[in-house]
């Protein structure tokens, strides 16, 4: 798939990006803001009216403790009636002294209001789980009439930054049961730069729970992984996930697209295909592997993709931006 309906970036500077359409026909937007020091919110009735629609921020980082800093990756989801943003933050900037990470923890958002751009937002506090230690990107995902969670984070006695985990939810903030790992940074292209595994999406598709997830450091090295369950699998059995020994989305010089990563997914206006939702550069990073994060240069992209003859996702390659397909196509019809 080589080119792209769709405006090619959609947002700028918009990292992390989540998309989710609900049942009241519109599309909700939010990501991390280029200063991350807030949570924006947007929603259009169109994938590409998201780019006019206005953005309302709906939560500030506090002035001080442990929201008051790095507000990373927001997700907005509908669960029982109620909306709930999920998000990291953290109490400070500087790295923890031992295992050489950020400091963040993760935090949930109430809203009973029927338009989460209207009423209040309730604070439900961190979402505890086994270790006081840095965690970031959680998701969640309801399946046979159950809540799962799914985040990133450093597990002391494991080499690396974080790996992905998963467990059952008691209710949107709370955690109950066993805490499952569910992939650690093993093959070489997770670990340039860093040890990482983060940012973790559900699909289900074709009877099946696909997983993706982002490796390495932020930079034009950063991938996306995939992981694969059966849907009628123990998802709390980490011997039903199958992991891709390779990457399923990543750089492509000849569109001039660079470290691909931290997706979600959504669905066209129609209704007949899957949207993957990504961030992605439009030059290397010119600075060290540390100080890519900092660089606002990650754009928020959408793309149709495909499903190959045993069910799984082809998402192909990060696509040109639709100005430099015209001027390809342009190019090509005056060699004619």
């Amino acid at each position: 798939m080589s080119s792209n309906r769709y405006p090619t970036p959609l947002l700028k500077k918009q990292a992390d990006p989540w998309i989710y359409k609900h049942l009241d026909g519109y599309y909700y937007f939010t990501a991390s803001s280029p200063e991350f020091d807030r949570i924006d919110l947007r929603r259009a009735k169109t994938i590409e009216g998201l780019r006019a629609a206005d953005s309302i921020t709906i939560w500030e980082k506090h002035e001080s403790g442990p929201m008051s800093e790095l507000i990373w990756a927001p997700e907005i989801h509908y669960i029982s009636g109620k909306w709930y943003v999920y998000f990291a933050a953290a109490a400070t900037k500087d790295p923890h002294p031992e295992h050489n990470t950020f400091q963040h923890r993760m935090y949930v958002l109430e809203n009973g209001h029927a338009n989460p751009l209207e009423g209040e937002w309730a604070e439900k506090g961190q979402v505890k789980t086994l270790w006081e230690t840095f965690a970031l990107d959680a998701t969640v995902f309801e399946h046979d009439e159950k809540i799962y969670y799914v985040w990133a984070q450093k597990e002391p006695n494991i080499a690396g930054h974080s790996n992905l985990y998963i467990s059952e939810m008691e209710n949107p903030w709370t955690l109950k049961g066993p805490q499952i790992l569910l992939t650690k940074p093993e093959f070489p292209w997770e670990k340039i730069g860093f040890l990482v595994n983060e940012g973790p999406a559900v699909l289900k598709r074709n009877g099946k729970i696909f997983i993706t997830y982002s490796a390495s450091a932020t930079d034009e090295n950063y991938s996306i992984g995939l992981l694969v369950a059966d849907a009628d699998s123990n998802l709390l059995d980490r011997t039903s996930w199958e992991k891709s020994k390779t990457p399923v989305f990543r750089t492509c010089e000849e569109n001039k697209k660079y470290g691909p990563g931290h997706n979600s997914f959504t669905v066209s206006e129609d209704g007949t295909e899957d949207i993957l939702v990504y961030h992605v550069r439009d030059q290397k990073n010119d600075e060290d592997t540390e100080d890519a994060l900092h660089d606002a240069g990650r754009h928020a992209c959408v793309q149709a993709f495909e499903y190959d003859k045993y069910g799984y996702p082809k998402f192909g390659q990060p696509v040109r931006n639709n100005s430099e397909l015209k001027k390809l196509r342009r190019c090509e019809n005056e060699k004619l």
